[in-house]
């Protein structure tokens, strides 16, 4: 089958290459899954690359998330033939077909296409898990977004609107604040790059943001402790911007605001019920075209 196989790392993905690789072997237990769609993540990349938390052995297939059709399975387990599933397992899905253990595996809702469910895990697990599990994001908050043109950053704003929320779409590119308001329809858009704080205080009429979403990091994340109102949170998804910042710890003493680290993936893990109930909650808002 065809695969995007990473045989080395490297910071150019010249370590990838579309390549013939063999059928997966389905083990006892496992499903295989013909793979219909997959979505690309910063993970993704990050994995490419060797910074990402899970480091793979080489060689390995790329792609975290997959939807697609189950092919074979064990008869008394969850899945049968035809079934239409989504999901995924850090690695694997940038393939034609996958072999997955069950849990990592859930059925695609009625109404929701292929490309649409291969969507959804990832980017908008993330988004839920920080904005309404850690965040607990209320009708009529203020929301700030960073990187609100990439995949989780669309998602975020997708759901603080969903949810009632008045959200501020940020981009550090002039080009995209355009394609911004189009993609997401925000209450504002923020061109993030140097001062930004008197921004987001005439936007939000010097109330400033009950909760600021940032995968970006560096400069993004120093500039963002100023944009927290008093009392909200700064959510911490990623680095992006490629530095990891620092921070004195008088800022958040002194204006009483909460930096909470979010990693979606783990919080599942360690709190499953929870973690279920984020999924069928994101699958619900998505078939009913929310």
């Amino acid at each position: 089958m065809k695969a995007l196989l990473v045989h080395r790392l490297s910071p150019d993905l010249s370590g990838v290459e579309l390549a013939e690789v063999a059928m997966p072997e389905r083990r006892a237990g496992e499903v295989l899954v013909r793979i219909r769609a997959a979505s690309l993540n910063f993970p993704d990349l990050l994995m490419t690359r060797g910074l990402y938390q899970a480091k793979p052995e080489l060689p390995f297939v790329a792609g975290l998330e997959l939807a697609g059709e189950v092919i074979a399975a064990d008869p008394d387990g969850p899945f049968r033939p035809l079934d239409r599933v989504m999901g995924g397992n850090k690695t694997g899905a940038f393939a034609e077909y996958a072999s997955l253990p069950p849990t990592a595996l859930r059925p695609i809702p009625d109404g929701l296409d292929f490309v649409t469910a291969a969507a959804l895990g990832a980017a908008y697990g993330t988004a839920w898990t920080a904005l309404v599990e850690q965040g607990g994001l209320k009708a009529g908050q203020w929301v700030l977004v960073h990187g609100a043109s990439g995949g989780v950053g669309l998602a975020a704003c997708d759901l603080a609107k969903a949810l009632g929320a008045k959200v501020i779409a940020a981009s550090g590119s002039p080009e995209k604040l355009g394609a911004l308001a189009a993609a997401c329809q925000p209450d504002a858009v923020l061109l993030a790059q140097g001062r930004f704080r008197e921004a987001v205080a005439e936007i939000t009429g010097g109330e400033l943001c009950d909760l600021v979403f940032d995968p970006v990091g560096g400069d993004i994340f120093d500039e963002s402790t100023r944009c927290v109102a008093f009392g909200g949170k700064l959510l911490v998804i990623g680095f992006a911007g490629g530095r990891i910042a620092e921070i004195s710890t008088n800022i958040p003493l002194i204006k009483g605001f909460a930096i909470v680290g979010v990693r979606a993936g783990e919080y599942a893990r360690r709190f499953p019920e929870r973690g279920q109930a984020i999924r069928e909650a994101v699958n619900a808002m998505a078939a009913a075209g929310r």
